[in-house]
């Protein structure tokens, strides 16, 4: 049965995909002369990745603390990572932001292109000069009161325990004076592993705004990576995800 309803999702994610990306094209472009930030967009790819969520039989959200985040104002977001549904889980947050994502995520058809409609940070691992270019362009959209969203670990989690943070989010967060919002996901890893498109079991996503950090408290991008650290993987032991059921 979950092997029939892998196969059935991915076939509406092929089906839907081209008219949902007609559709976020008309949103870039009736939008575009008075949403410079491209707001409307971010939100309307929210309801489309939203929409696989709740689409799916298996999975079911819930997501806390949304109004801590801002709505304007420069800020930089951080959650753990441990499945490509974690992108859809935050994308329920239903808040705007700028994903830091690898640049090979741009190229996907369809979903690849709205990144770009949507003013997305492409990042090339490895590459120093991709590295000084995204921080750059994050820079600029802290200044312009665009909040950043960064995946810290890097890459998604094998085995589904918090890895270790990089630098870039937080020195952002402490060269331009903003908070950091940690934001813990649970019941990913359960929806679908970090290898493969099969699904696994049910899977009860939940989704968790912590309070900022701020860097007048850390006044160091290392404290600010070591306070974030601590306080994502505190909360993501003391409250596990629901089995999946």
């Amino acid at each position: 049965m979950i092997v029939a309803i892998s196969v059935l999702f991915w076939a509406i994610v092929a089906l839907t995909c081209p008219l949902f990306f007609l559709g976020a094209v008309v949103v870039w472009a009736v939008t575009l002369p008075f949403d410079r930030r491209r707001v409307v967009l971010h939100l309307y790819s929210s309801a489309w990745a939203a929409f696989y969520i709740y689409v799916n039989p298996l999975w079911r959200i819930r997501v806390s603390g949304r109004h801590l985040l801002p709505w304007r104002g420069g800020a930089v977001l951080v959650a753990n990572h441990s499945s490509l549904v974690d992108v859809l889980a935050l994308f329920a947050l239903f808040r705007p932001y700028k994903w830091v994502s690898k640049a090979s995520m741009f190229k996907v058809p369809l979903m690849g292109w709205n990144m770009r409609l949507n003013g997305y940070v492409p990042l090339v691992r490895g590459s120093g000069t991709s590295v000084r270019t995204m921080m750059a362009r994050c820079g600029s959209l802290l200044r312009a009161g665009a909040p950043v969203f960064f995946f810290p670990e890097g890459s998604r989690s094998a085995d589904g325990r918090l890895g270790t943070f990089k630098m870039g989010a937080f020195s952002l967060a402490v060269d331009h004076q903003v908070p950091v919002y940690p934001i813990a996901v649970w019941g990913t890893r359960d929806a679908l592993p970090k290898h493969g498109l099969t699904f696994r079991q049910r899977a009860n996503i939940r989704v968790q705004v912590l309070p900022p950090l701020l860097p007048a408290d850390h006044p160091t991008a290392e404290e600010l990576r070591d306070a974030t650290h601590r306080v994502l993987a505190e909360a993501l032991a003391a409250s596990p995800a629901p089995e999946g059921g």
